[in-house]
């Protein structure tokens, strides 16, 4: 195996793999929330926006009606800001009824260390007060720095910490796949998701 090319990293979901695990979290949020009435979901870019759409699609196809769905950018929330280079600043989209009272779903494909969702909760309070928070997520990695859990796990996905876990959705990437990369690789790729 050529473990320069990321691409040839093992796959550990498919695409219909994600599909399934998108299906079984959104009748866990339903069956948690009691129907969903309240529940807004706030996707983390890049990828946590993309499987917040998804889980808005399965939702209203569960429950009948659709639930809002929108962005939340933590750019600026980011503790990392002087050690890595400028960043782009990304897009916060909060659906019309906001978010003040309501069960605020956040959506991101890896939770890894933890403060990638530290920053979300950061930049969700100075847009309002939800009811309660949770946190959905693809791959749960662990090698968390923060005491953050999430509510909802597609897989969970014991890592080293050299291996890389990259997401692929077709909407960015042309196809949909979780990829875990080799141990000490040369020239991988890096990994997407929470930092």
């Amino acid at each position: 195996m050529d473990t320069k090319n990321p691409d040839e990293a093992r796959p550990v979901l498919e695409g219909p793999d994600i599909a399934r695990v998108m299906t079984r979290i959104a009748h866990e949020i339903v069956e948690r929330a009691k129907g969903a009435d309240d529940v807004v979901l706030l996707g983390i870019p890049t990828r946590g926006v993309f499987l917040a759409r998804r889980l808005a699609a399965k939702l209203q196809e569960i429950t009948g009606r659709a639930i809002p769905v929108g962005s939340l950018d933590i750019t600026m929330y980011r503790d990392d800001l002087r050690m890595k280079p400028a960043r782009a600043i990304g897009r916060t989209d909060i659906p019309v009824d906001g978010v003040d009272g309501r069960l605020v779903v956040l959506v991101d494909d890896v939770l890894f260390s933890g403060r990638t969702i530290r920053a979300a909760l950061d930049a969700l309070g100075d847009i309002g007060r939800p009811r309660a928070v949770q946190l959905a997520v693809l791959v749960d990695r662990g090698h968390r720095e923060l005491p953050i859990r999430a509510d909802y796990v597609g897989k969970n996905l014991p890592t080293s910490l050299r291996e890389t876990v990259k997401v692929q959705l077709a909407e960015e990437d042309g196809r949909d796949a979780v990829l875990l990369g080799i141990p000490g690789a040369a020239n991988s790729a890096p990994a997407t998701g929470e930092q």
